[in-house]
This record gives structure tokens, C-alpha cells and sequence, in this order.
């Protein structure tokens, strides 16, 4: 059977853990990495990251690990990498800066089978799939497509779940989520004003573009979802506090049941834990919904508080690599492959 070739554009954190993650399964290969830096580095940071337990080792231009070869080639705008040199099926666009329907079609002009980013467009595009609300919509057809972003992702299933359960009348969240690599550890002038402030010193609230995408995704919710985001000084684990106005009254004990069967329905999107956890105790847990019963809160009447953990890398990272195997899965289904 012939591996499923991709082509990473941009080797930050997300890519290096589908990277690694690759490593660990046979019906995907990365063919080739796409990167302003130096190879030596990028190569030190598979492994520093994992301490050692992921150790590729850079060969000329490649890196190598279990077997497998990954070509390194230089950074640059979309369609600068010819991707049909390499026989590229997929191209994940990591970067964050290329998110336009037109940046992921010059990918495509340059022999990329199909683009995927890591996180939402800044437009509308084919599909943007989220496992455990609309994965069964995807289609063969689907070139330029999306798993959504952690937040996404959290957001979006919790929803899914308490209006088929409870009915929902509105819902507002605040995603607690850990600093990201384009903020400053100082401050320093950038195109925003609180997010030039220092990652390491400051809670920074910032805009989020997930409830714009639940309303897409999830049409029924037109006028029904906001939320907003404070960025805070740990670098993983996130917390989706979400405050939800049901269409009836109902228990804390009901909520947390809803949460058990669905976790059992979706052993790999969900997970329910008892314990008093923190932040860290989520890194590199792969779940999109890490639901905290200890924390389910009900005022007298239809609202309801509830707090969802995630590691917003890893567990998008994890939803890509799925991603790519239902693609994969209506390809051959629809004669494509």
C-alpha cells in the first residue's frame, strides 16, 4: 500500500508534532519540509522537544528518522515550492501568514494535490471539517480545506452537544489559551496594540474568529455564539470557559452524564476527567474537549458554566493527521487514488 506523501509549508510547532506523529504511523510519509530555518536547527528542535525520544538526523538536505527521508527546502510565498517535483498528495500550510483562498490555490498551481492549513482560513474555502460536528460532510471534490483551530474545535463540539441534549438559546465562551510564537516576550510595537505587549508578563485579551466560524459551520447558531480570548503566560494548556443559556432546566449531574456517553461515543475527540486538573496537565493530550466535572457550574434556572481543557498544538496536530486519513479514505472511495 502506498504511503499518503506530504509536504509541510512552514516547520513550526503544529507541523513538528504531525511530523512526529507521522513518524509513528505507516500510512503517512512527509516527503518534504518547507522552512526559512536553518535545517541544523530545525532538526535540533524535533528533538529538544521531545527530550530526545524523537532524535532525526540531518543528512545533507534531508532529515531522517525511522527509514524515512524529508527533503528540506527554502521558505517563500505559495507556489515558490514545486511540489509536484516531490509527488506532494497534500501540502499542510503551517505558517499562519498564508491563509487566503488564493495563497492555498497557488500551492495547488505548483502541483500540490490538495492544501490543508493548520488552523482557519481568512476566507471561505471547500471545507472546514470538524471531527465530531461536520467530518461527514467532507468530500473527494474538497481541494482547499481546514480542521479548524483549538478553538475551534472545543467550541464547536460543546455546542453540538448541549443543543442535541438540552436545546441552546445563546452561548458566550472565553478560551483561556496559552501565548503564541507571533508574541513578543517584551514589549514591542506590533500591528496591535495589546498584543504588543509582553507574552511572558501579561493576560492579553485578543480577538478570535471562532465564533464567525461555529456560525458557518454550524448555521443554526447565526446570532447565537460570541466569544472573545485572553492570551496568558504558559506557553501549553488552555481552557475553553464557555457559559451556556439551555432551552430547560437541568441538573449539573445531567451535563456531566451528556459529557460521559459522548465521550464514549468519540473515545478520541473526547474526554471526561474527574480529577482537579491545571493546565499542564494536558500537554500532549490529544483531545479536542478535555471536560472538567469538577467544574460544571448551574445558576437557578438555564445557565450553565462549563470548562474545557486542550493542547491547542498537539491536539490540532492530531485532528490534521486524522484529517488527512478521511481524505484519504473518500479519495479511494471515489476512485481518486
Amino acid at each position: 500500500m502506498s504511503k499518503i506523501r506530504l509536504g509541510l509549508k512552514g516547520f513550526g510547532e503544529i507541523p513538528r508534532h504531525l511530523y512526529r506523529m507521522c513518524l509513528e504511523d505507516d500510512r503517512i510519509e512527509v516527503v518534504v519540509i518547507s522552512d526559512f530555518g536553518k535545517p541544523e536547527i530545525l532538526a535540533y528542535l524535533v528533538s529538544a522537544e521531545t527530550k530526545g525520544r524523537v532524535s532525526p538526523k540531518l543528512e545533507g538536505n534531508f532529515l531522517v528518522a525511522k527509514n524515512e527521508k524529508a527533503r528540506f527546502v527554502s521558505g517563500g510565498d505559495p507556489g515558490k515550492v514545486p511540489w509536484d517535483m516531490f509527488d506532494v498528495d497534500i501540502v499542510v500550510d503551517g505558517t499562519w501568514t498564508h491563509r487566503t483562498k488564493s495563497d492555498m490555490e497557488m500551492h495547488m498551481k505548483a502541483g500540490a494535490k490538495r492544501v490543508m492549513l493548520t488552523t482557519v482560513p481568512t476566507e471561505i474555502i471547500d471545507r472546514v471539517a470538524i471531527f465530531g460536528v461536520n467530518d461527514h460532510t467532507i468530500k473527494s471534490s474538497d481541494k482547499l480545506v481546514s480542521p479548524g483551530s483549538a478553538t475551534t474545535n472545543a467550541s464547536a463540539i460543546m455546542l453540538k452537544i448541549l443543543a442535541e441534549n438540552f436545546g441552546v438559546d445563546y452561548s458566550i465562551f472565553t478560551t483561556v489559551h496559552s501565548y503564541t510564537s507571533d508574541q513578543p516576550l517584551r514589549d514591542r510595537a506590533g500591528v496591535d496594540f495589546r498584543r504588543s505587549r509582553s507574552a511572558a508578563e501579561n493576560i492579553i485579551p485578543v480577538y478570535t474568529t471562532a465564533p464567525k466560524w461555529i456560525e458557518y459551520i454550524m448555521p443554526e447558531f447565526k446570532g447565537r455564539v460570541d466569544g472573545t480570548a485572553l492570551n496568558v503566560p504558559v506557553p501549553n494548556g488552555s481552557l475553553l470557559d464557555m457559559t451556556t443559556i439551555l432551552n430547560k432546566g437541568i441538573s449539573v449531574e445531567d451535563i456531566n452524564r451528556v459529557m460521559e456517553k459522548a465521550a464514549k461515543q468519540m473515545p478520541d475527540i473526547i474526554q471526561v476527567v474527574d480529577d482537579p486538573i491545571v493546565s499542564t496537565d494536558v500537554v500532549n493530550n490529544s483531545h479536542s474537549v478535555v471536560f472538567d466535572k469538577k467544574a460544571t457550574l448551574l445558576s437557578p434556572g438555564r445557565m450553565v458554566k462549563t470548562l474545557t481543557w486542550y493542547h491547542s498544538a498537539f491536539a490540532m496536530a492530531s485532528r490534521i493527521k486524522e484529517l488527512i486519513l478521511a481524505y484519504d479514505k473518500a479519495d479511494k472511495k471515489g476512485g481518486a487514488k
